[in-house]
């Protein structure tokens, strides 16, 4: 061949590849984080005609969250435009009459409410507060708002300031009851969840239920307003570790407060029927039992049971105008759906198969509105106005960046293990070659309760963009399966847990042949790092692996962490004295001189849920026993980096993973087959 025409030829080939490499998006990357847009909290107007909504993006600083209320209007005529400029508002209401919105802005550190025009105009402070935090909100008539405060019981005028100290007072809390301490708020101190009545006219506030002794939760007005539910254990076990938790309706304009009588148990999310005659509630009989849909009719008293629980958990009630029975949301089966309630007690899926749908708002007029995610896609508003009709978006804040980056649906298999029906979900890397040889991360969900599946999950995308396969899977222990598929893990921590884990791999390297056997990979937190753990003291088939917010010791977690010795108790079925051989023999530290796995650990000083020295013992165990390992410790965050924390260390807590597994995976040079 004329050599002038070979050196034609290679470049027109580079050309055509470097055409096709720009069409082709690009892999997405930790950094990506940054410009997401977070939408939540969409409410509609009674009218049925507008939808306000909450959204955030990261500070220029990337060290915070700042938040601000957009409207739109339902027919999809125009974009969502930003309808308030403040940097923290949040909890969009509108009034009984639609003409107004209250909503909630950060000013100085204190939170206030703020009432303006629903066409327009200045936000105006109708709450002067120097003290207390609102964590709740609702309208009652068109001049009355019913707010929920953390504060303290004993404060009659939120907008006193806080008493100072006469003299200089030590530096120390002094605790005497088993709960003294929580994920959200750390070490405990006077403020609970209390009621309040707003007059909007004169700014008065008038406390309505307020005690030392237990929180409000769940507060929801009737829909004329003359009545509110709450839940709460007024009987003072609390603090001391009770589970049982009554429902109770409030006068709020005397404050006077009856006790439903409902079974024995825990009481959850009370939602009024459209006619005020009855109060739909979930009901727990006691920890880890099935979770159960009630009903109780205000005049008569009588308690019907509307679903077992045995199918799945609700986590939410509805009930708007127009329906005989509630609608509820739960875990399905990777997806979380919107279901109806059956005459006969089963459910129905109404919409959200496929994706995970929340915070869900109903017009007069049956227009409902929510925000809707998945594996490629994150919350966006959507909205149905006829239930015949197909949905439609309203919001599309992310749809610029998803462009560019490659994002991959899920592929779900199932198998069997133990004689259990299993899923199975597989995320491919990006550029997938058959013919080549791709590393694998089985990333372990935590919980053990809980799920994930059809749901915005970014980790999963860069992964996948960085050349790696993602396996994982709902194992038994998970929500969306049915009570008896969650309560097979109990007292069984590191037993059918682990198998199902290693089960989904195995079943995904025969499935799919060009996942490398000899590049495996494993990460998880929570429970899923407990299982990190446990996984590399029995295996050494992981190449490497990153262990995050983890348990190594349940002797030690059970003595630090935020949960009481009562709910403790129940999960190991006896205390340490009764029961120590189960928390030893299931701890993962007490095999770590098996461990070879090259392990980063990953852990938050201010981790109440899985306290830092979960790290630490893991850290140092492997340290004494020659494996290779790092210890990343985040400083100030929590639990919840991985979803909520500090933006830049978010971001860098993913980095940090990558990098990981990357030193050890050769990405850049895929195997040959």
């Amino acid at each position: 061949m004329n050599p002038c025409y070979r050196l034609l030829i290679c470049a027109l080939s580079l050309v055509f590849a470097a055409s096709v490499l720009a069409d082709s998006p690009r892999p997405m990357v930790p950094e990506d984080y940054y410009q997401f847009r977070f939408v939540s909290d969409p409410r509609i107007s009674p009218d049925g005609r507008r939808v306000a909504l909450v959204h955030a993006q990261v500070s220029e600083d990337r060290r915070s969250r700042e938040s601000a209320i957009w409207m739109v209007p339902v027919d999809g005529s125009r974009p969502p435009r930003q309808f308030t400029a403040g940097r923290g508002d949040r909890m969009p209401r509108f009034s009984p009459d639609g003409t107004r919105l209250a909503l909630v802005r950060s000013e100085d550190g204190q939170a206030q409410v703020f009432v303006m025009p629903v066409d327009g105009g200045e936000a105006l402070a109708v709450t002067q507060m120097r003290q207390g935090g609102i964590s709740g909100m609702d309208w009652l008539n068109d001049e009355t708002m019913l707010l929920t405060l953390n504060i303290d019981p004993a404060v009659e005028d939120p907008t006193s300031p806080p008493e100072e100290e006469s003299e200089p007072a030590p530096d120390v809390r002094v605790f005497s009851r088993q709960v003294y301490m929580s994920e959200a708020a750390g070490f405990l101190d006077k403020r609970r969840r209390t009621l309040w009545r707003l007059d909007l006219d004169s700014g008065d506030m008038q406390r309505l239920a307020a005690d030392s002794e237990w929180n409000v939760s769940g507060a929801v007005a009737s829909p004329d307003g003359s009545q509110v539910a709450f839940v709460a254990d007024l009987d003072g076990s609390e603090f001391d570790g009770g589970f049982e938790q009554g429902l109770h309706l409030l006068n709020p304009f005397n404050g006077e407060i009856r006790t439903i009588h409902t079974p024995a148990g825990r009481v959850g999310s009370p939602a009024f029927s459209p006619d005020g005659a009855r109060i739909a509630f979930t009901h727990q009989r006691e920890r880890q039992a099935e979770i159960t849909v009630q009903s109780v009719e205000l005049a008569s008293g009588r308690i019907e049971q509307l679903h077992d629980g045995m199918e799945l958990s609700a986590s939410q009630i509805i009930w708007p105008a127009g329906h005989a029975l509630p609608l509820i949301q739960a875990d399905f089966r990777g997806s979380r759906p919107l279901l109806a309630l059956q005459a006969d007690g089963s459910t129905e899926v109404l919409h959200g198969q496929g994706v995970s749908i929340s915070a869900l708002d109903f017009a007069d007029n049956g227009t409902r509105v929510w925000t809707q995610n998945s594996e490629t896609r994150l919350d966006e508003v959507w909205v149905r106005t006829d239930p015949e009709a197909p949905a439609t978006r309203l919001s599309s804040f992310n749809d610029a960046l998803l462009a560019e980056v490659y994002t991959t649906e899920l592929e779900r298999f199932t198998f069997i293990n133990d004689g259990v029906e299993i899923d199975g979900f597989v995320v491919r890397p990006q550029g997938l070659e058959e013919s080549s040889r791709w590393p694998v991360i089985l990333n372990i969900k935590g919980g053990p309760a809980g799920m994930w599946g059809h749901q915005w999950m970014h980790e999963f995308q860069i992964m996948a963009g960085a050349g790696f396969a993602v396996v994982f899977t709902n194992y038994r222990g998970s929500t969306g399966y049915g009570h008896e598929f969650q309560a097979a893990v109990q007292l069984d921590y590191g037993g059918v847990d682990y198998r199902d884990n290693m089960a989904v791999l195995d079943e995904a390297l025969q499935r799919f042949a060009w996942m490398d056997a000899e590049r495996l990979f494993v990460t998880g937190g929570s429970h899923g790092g407990f299982l990190t753990n446990w996984i590399t003291t029995r295996t050494d088939r992981f190449v490497a692996a990153v262990t995050q917010r983890s348990v190594s010791n349940w002797i030690s977690e059970a003595g630090t962490q935020a949960f009481p010795p009562a709910s403790m108790n129940v999960e190991f079925g006896g205390s340490l004295w009764e029961n120590f051989d189960l928390y030893w023999d299931r701890s993962p530290l007490q095999f770590a001189d098996r461990v070879t796995t090259p392990t980063l650990v990953i852990h938050s000083t201010d981790d109440r849920i899985t306290p830092i020295g979960q790290g630490q013992e893991w850290f140092y165990a492997l340290l004494n026993n020659g494996v290779e390992t790092e210890f990343a410790l985040f400083e100030g965050e929590g639990h919840n980096l991985s979803r909520t924390g500090t933006p830049i260390n978010l971001v860098k807590r993913l980095e940090l993973i990558l990098e990981w597994f990357e030193r050890f995976a050769a990405v850049d040079g895929r195997s040959s087959s």
